[in-house]
């Protein structure tokens, strides 16, 4: 593989940069410093590089800022000294034209001298067709303000001008469920090359069963019901029934639903789905990713123990977990439970370098992703009228938090073959 390291170190570029500290509360008694960043990027046939941004946040004292650049100097001055997560991100392109999002970050940092110098590892992740629109994961409460999660739903957008098949595409939740500090050790051979999942489905189909044309979305639920029925839930806030795909997991109180089944792959080192009828996603907030095997990989959790591991705290351990090549990874969306658990990422900054949550659990409250918008702030739309939805890989940035969740917000498209038309 050919390496392309590239350097910026942070000096001054006034006519490509632009700098802005938002809440910055006393920070005018502080002297600011100045941070030097080097960037290491590693890109097969990586040609070009352009658009990238470095932000410096300050999640405690609600300080912000962020300069773009597209040198390979930029001057990054009047930083407040304090503890940040230092980001990057960019668009690159490689010989054939494909583009990459760039991606790279620092989790609390302490920046208190001036010179300081940092080295920050960027990685690229080719831009997906297909994209997380919406997630609602952490459930609701019954009019007697008793716990219900059966609604939970994950809805999937074709983000690109030509039609996507999803026959094939894989669905999974990773290990932590929920996010925590105390992370899992994985084998040091894996380096940063996979994400490890708790549990994976895949969409059923033999290649062309299941097309969504540009601009039309499909939806994932775990019971795809009408959750406001009064035999459920009449406070939940979603009408599931018209969802495309289901978990089923053959829970004789919650019975299958014209909505197709997801077909189960991997949990525990097994096929079968286990023991407890349920698909919980953490109501917390879990990471999610979609990927699909590259073509001529053979990709088997089940049977191939290099594919699959436990967590090496524990080595006594009986509980398995699959591992995913980042390559194979299509999107990811990291949700934690708020501001204050930045620094429980599970998942690598190329794929997600930020994060998004709702806050609360079962406050009948999820996550949506951003129409892209231009600079009158009105929504981008392809020639055929389909939205563009913004795509940074960048959960912080590209997520609305704290919504009412909906299906098929903004009026995405419906394909042709769904049970309920």
């Amino acid at each position: 593989m050919k390496k392309y390291t590239i350097i910026f170190v942070l000096t001054a570029l006034a006519l490509v940069s632009c700098e802005q500290f938002r809440e910055a509360n006393d920070a005018e008694n502080i002297a600011p410093i100045s941070v030097s960043v080097k960037l290491r990027l590693e890109m097969e046939n990586l040609t070009l590089v352009e658009d990238l941004l470095v932000k410096f946040d300050n999640y405690n004292e609600g300080l912000h800022l962020e300069k773009g650049f597209r040198s390979e100097n930029v001057q990054v001055d009047g930083i407040v000294p304090g503890i940040y997560t230092i980001s990057v991100s960019g668009v690159a392109t490689d010989r054939e034209g494909g583009e990459y999002y760039l991606n790279g970050n620092l989790v609390n940092r302490a920046l208190f001298d001036n010179g300081t110098s940092l080295e920050l590892p960027l990685k690229g992740l080719k831009i997906s067709p297909l994209v997380f629109k919406e997630i609602y994961y952490a459930g609701s409460r019954t009019p007697l303000n008793a716990a219900y999660f059966r609604d939970q739903f994950y809805e999937i957008y074709n983000n690109s001008a030509e039609t996507q098949y999803l026959d094939g595409i894989y669905f999974a939740n990773l290990t932590p469920g929920k996010a925590t500090t105390s992370l899992p050790l994985w084998p040091e051979e894996d380096g940063d090359d996979y994400v490890y999942a708790e549990r994976v489905w895949k969409f059923p189909g033999n290649g062309k069963e299941y097309p969504l044309a540009s601009g039309e979305s499909c939806v994932i639920a775990q019971f795809a019901a009408n959750h406001k029925l009064q035999q459920y839930n009449p406070d939940s806030p979603v009408d599931c029934s018209s969802s495309e795909f289901e978990f089923n997991m053959n829970n004789p109180n919650f019975p299958d639903q014209p909505a197709t089944d997801m077909v189960h792959v991997f949990y525990n080192g097994k096929s079968e789905i286990g023991r407890i009828p349920q698909y919980l996603t953490s109501v917390f907030g879990g990471a999610y990713v979609l990927f699909k095997v590259a073509e001529g990989d053979t990709w088997d959790p089940v049977n191939d123990l290099s594919m699959k591991t436990t967590d090496l705290r524990k080595p006594n351990s009986k509980n398995f977990y699959a591992k995913i090549p980042v390559r194979y990874v299509l999107d990811a969306v990291e949700a934690i439970d708020n501001e204050s658990m930045v620094n429980a990422k599970r998942i690598p900054a190329v794929l997600d370098a930020g994060l998004t949550y709702v806050g609360a659990t079962y406050c009948g409250l999820g996550v949506a992703r951003k129409p892209s918008m231009n600079e009158n702030g009105e929504f981008l739309r392809r020639e055929n009228g389909a939205l563009i939805f913004q795509d940074s890989n960048n959960s912080t940035d590209d997520f609305e938090k704290k919504v009412v969740p909906e299906l098929r917000r903004y009026g995405t498209g419906m394909p042709s073959w769904n049970h309920s038309k």
